[in-house]
Formats: C-alpha cells, structure tokens, sequence
C-alpha cells in the first residue's frame, strides 16, 4: 500500500472510532457500539441478538459522525431531515451527531415539531387501523405484537406527541439496513439497530424534535454548512 494509501487508512480509523462513539451533549462518551472488522455491534447487552451490520454495504454518508451544525434548536434536540435522509442530535458547541435514516414513502410524510413523551426498548408493534385496512395481515397483531427480533419497531423506540396526542410516529430502530437512506416506511423514522440504542441511550423523555419538509429547500443549505469533524 502506498504511504498515501496508509494515511488514508489511519484517518478512516480515526474518524470511525470519533464518529461512533455516543456522547452526552457535553462530550462525555458513553460508547454503545463499536466497529469490529467493519461490521457496526452494539456493545449494550441486549435480551435479543442484534445482528451487527457490514458498513461497506451502506453509504459512509449514512454512517454516525459528529459534524458541525448551527442549529437553533438547544443542545438536546433532535432535528430530522427528510430529504436528505439525516437525523441530528443537536449538541453543544455547533455540533450534532448525526445518523443515516429510512423515511415515509411519498405520502405517507410528515413533519412538525413535537416532544418524545415515551422510550421503549423491545417495543410492543401495534398497527394502526388504517395500516390494518390497507394491509390486511397486519390485523394479525391488532392487539399487538411483542418485542423481538422480527418486530418491526426494532430495539428501541422514541414516541412523538403533539401536546398529549400521540401522533402515531416513531423514531424506531429495524435489522434492515437496505432501508436506511430510502423512501419505505408508512411515516416513521427507520435508523440502524445499534444507531437507535445509541440515540435511545442519549435522548430524555421530553425532548424536543422538528421534523422538516421533505421538500423545504433549507436542506439543500443546510448540507453546506455541515463538515465533519475529524
């Protein structure tokens, strides 16, 4: 290899070891995951297996990284970004860490602000009655299906309410990674197994989230004011 090719190496390490660590927003690391030989592992115990994930297979855009962000949001917030398929917790110093998200189809979208007013690990699935009349094998589990493995809200799951109204959204973890950087929930927000029990870990009950349009045109800006931070 050449000299610039070990360089090249030695700072992906270094970025990779930086980028998933979990932090407080005052910079404290926590370290829920790691990254062995290129697959994403959780290093909380865990009542299920969470397999690890091969980060090759997945745009190192979606990978967790700290980057710079001047948000107007306080440290402690969570901003998602539809469009470009990006979710920031906001912290302190212009910073964020920032994941790689699955997102609604066209249609099933939505945006706002709203507060987390509960976390589950291992979430019970209950699907909604409209999702039950358009998919009618989901009526199977009407009264709801138990955490584990094959649930669809994954590890760990943030709940958004608008005042004390549930709107039925959730921040979720799933097992598939080809979703991540798509278009394929009914609404929700998909993020890796280990990035949800990262952001899960981080995030108090009452926590501020904004949601933007998935066409606001701020997200094209905003991408420029983001590097990051190695």
């Amino acid at each position: 290899m050449s000299v610039a090719g070990r360089f090249s190496s030695i700072l992906f390490m270094g970025f990779a070891a930086i980028a998933l660590a979990a932090c407080t927003t005052n910079g404290a690391y926590l370290g829920t995951s790691t990254v062995q030989t290129g697959f994403l592992v959780p290093a909380t115990d865990e009542p299920y297996e969470v397999a690890p994930v091969n980060l090759s297979l997945i745009d190192r855009k979606y990978h967790r990284q700290v980057v710079n962000y001047k948000a107007d949001q306080k440290p402690g917030s969570i901003v998602v970004d539809p469009q470009n398929k990006f979710l920031y917790f906001i912290m302190d110093g212009n910073k964020a860490m920032r994941y790689g998200i699955g997102v609604g189809r066209q249609g099933f979208g939505w945006s706002g602000n709203a507060t987390i007013k509960r976390k589950r690990s291992w979430p019970t699935w209950t699907p909604p009655k409209e999702m039950q009349i358009r998919q009618p094998e989901t009526a199977e589990w009407a009264n709801g299906m138990p955490g584990g493995p094959q649930n669809p809200l994954g590890a760990r799951a943030l709940y958004l309410y608008q005042g004390n109204k549930d709107t039925l959204y959730r921040i979720h973890g799933t097992p598939e990674w080809r979703s991540i950087g798509q278009n394929v929930s009914s609404g929700c927000i998909r993020m890796l197994n280990a990035d949800i029990i990262d952001l899960h870990q981080r995030t108090p009950i009452g926590s501020e989230v904004t949601v933007l349009e998935a066409r606001n045109p701020l997200s094209d800006v905003r991408d420029q004011i983001i590097e990051i931070v190695s």
